[in-house]
């Protein structure tokens, strides 16, 4: 329930200063992800496309305006927001559907998530992960009284979620439709939600997800992996084989920065999906579990400001933003150590992508605009 969070309601406080705490987390992974991206890309940057610099430059240029985002979201009052969410369903809807149009469409992989505008690729459903929950946090608030009705909390939201995840199912991106609809659940759980609610709709989730995995035989092939990473090394597998033997190789304290083997073409998406193998390979599990506490007090700073935030709409947002963020993380590297089935999701403010950057940076600046508002009595900034 959300009252662990916010206490009992009261006036909106005057504002603060921001979470610095959160900031300088944030800041320095950013700083760590552009460092180690270089480190991992630029022998595939130069086979490609001739210059070893390709990758950072992008990476760069995305930063420049996700960050320009950024501080202005941190500038807005979150409340702001709010006053549009009925557009915004209607915003997440038109994009998802935005990849169903030829001409715009671009296939990566076996996903058609991407699009392309003014000759650029874009990702429709990194803006839905901020889009759908400013309406949810919106929908959540104004519903708070009758969450726990089958036919006017339940039923409602089921649908809003299904229509979303009818869509991500199609393209098919199963990674982000899991981040999307588990992060939806958990805020709705938090707002009020029943548990025996909350557990049809995942019942029927695992129903759909079961069913759709009997349809795409290349989803199924994760799940074979995931098991057996032997059973097709040279196809199916290699992505997983050539992961974990860069993560195994790296030892304790790794081979040393700038010297991976395996980002010398032999493990794919080595400036995306798989650079925390990289890291892995080139700075070892004592550094790599460092990374790995930095982004848990990242997501503990968050869940203090949802504590503290002054209402429930403040709490749903901020919540929704650390589930978000922190389920990707743990889809991103749990598939790169085959601890979980490989989902192709980006590791949150470190791996390329313009897309990512531009969603998780709006979150983040949302999410640093409710600290600057939180409650003294529910979040300690000193903490």
């Amino acid at each position: 329930m959300l009252r662990i969070f916010r206490g009992k309601s009261a006036p909106r406080p005057s504002e603060h200063e921001p979470d610095k705490s959160l900031i300088t987390a944030l800041f320095v992974l950013l700083i760590f992800g552009l460092v180690m991206l270089f480190s991992a890309s630029w022998i595939v940057s130069y086979a490609r496309f001739g210059n070893t610099y390709h990758y950072l430059i992008g990476q760069v240029f995305s930063l420049a305006i996700a960050l320009a985002v950024f501080f202005i979201a941190t500038r807005v009052d979150y409340h702001w927001w709010k006053k549009f969410a009925g557009f915004f369903l209607l915003f997440s809807i038109i994009l998802l559907l935005l990849v169903f149009i030829p001409g715009l469409q671009a296939g990566y992989g076996t996903a058609r998530s991407w699009i392309y505008i003014f000759g650029q690729s874009f990702q429709p459903s990194e803006l839905v992960k901020v889009s759908f929950l400013i309406y949810l946090a919106t929908w959540l608030e104004a519903k708070k009284e009758g969450l726990g009705s089958l036919t006017s909390g339940v039923i409602p939201f089921l649908i809003i979620l299904g229509v979303i995840s009818a869509l991500m199912i199609l393209q098919p991106d199963l990674g982000t439709l899991f981040i999307i609809a588990f992060t939806a659940l958990v805020v709705f759980f938090a707002g009020g939600g029943r548990v025996t609610h909350i557990i049809i709709a995942l019942l029927l989730a695992t129903l759909a997800v079961f069913l759709f995995l009997n349809l795409k035989s290349y989803q199924s092939d994760r799940f074979k992996c995931l098991q057996d990473p032997s059973y097709s090394t040279n196809d199916k597998c290699y992505q997983i084989n050539q992961s974990l033997i860069a993560v195994g190789s790296g030892g304790l304290f790794g081979r040393g920065l700038g010297q991976s083997r395996q980002k010398f073409m032999y493990l794919p998406e080595v400036w995306s999906d798989s650079i925390f193998s990289i890291i892995a390979e080139e700075i070892g599990f004592f550094f790599s579990t460092l990374l790995i506490l930095l982004y848990l007090f990242l997501f503990y700073r968050g869940l203090l400001i949802a504590r503290g935030a002054p209402d429930l709409y403040g709490s749903s947002l901020a919540i929704g933003i650390v589930v978000w963020l922190a389920v990707q993380t743990f889809l991103n590297i749990g598939g790169m150590t085959n601890l979980i089935p490989m989902t192709g999701v980006p590791l949150p403010f470190i791996s390329a992508g313009g897309s990512a950057a531009l969603s998780s940076l709006l979150g983040m600046g949302i999410l640093v605009n409710i600290s600057k508002q939180t409650k003294r009595r529910g979040y300690n900034k000193t903490a």
